[in-house]
């Protein structure tokens, strides 16, 4: 039997896997790999080189590679996601080091309490 979390990974690898397939086909250099947390994720190479690393947030359907409002993109509509990643990773990720998304759920609970 598989737990909740194994299944949540699978569906992330699966996710990850199309979107790379996606990524390929607009000559994006990517590589699956999972992370030394456990994550699946994409390591995806910018016009300059750099690396950054598309993990998919399941429970908010988003595929992301940094901590900003650009730095995610809808899940659910694969070749749009592909477009906008290959388009950052065209123009170059941003400078500095990639920070972890952290969605904080107190204000998302405080914003329905009013």
């Amino acid at each position: 039997m598989t737990t909740a979390r194994e299944r949540q990974r699978a569906h992330q690898q699966e996710l990850l896997t199309l979107l790379r397939e996606q990524l390929s086909s607009l000559e994006i250099t990517t590589v699956l790999i999972v992370d030394n947390t456990g994550q699946p994720c994409l390591e995806v190479v910018d016009r300059h080189f750099r690396i950054r690393r598309v993990y998919v947030q399941t429970a908010f359907h988003w595929f992301y590679w940094g901590d900003q409002l650009d730095e995610r993109t809808s899940s659910l509509r694969l070749a749009s996601a592909a477009k906008r990643i290959s388009t950052a990773a065209r123009e170059g990720w941003r400078q500095g080091e990639q920070e972890p998304l952290t969605v904080d759920l107190s204000k998302i609970v405080d914003a329905y309490r009013t």
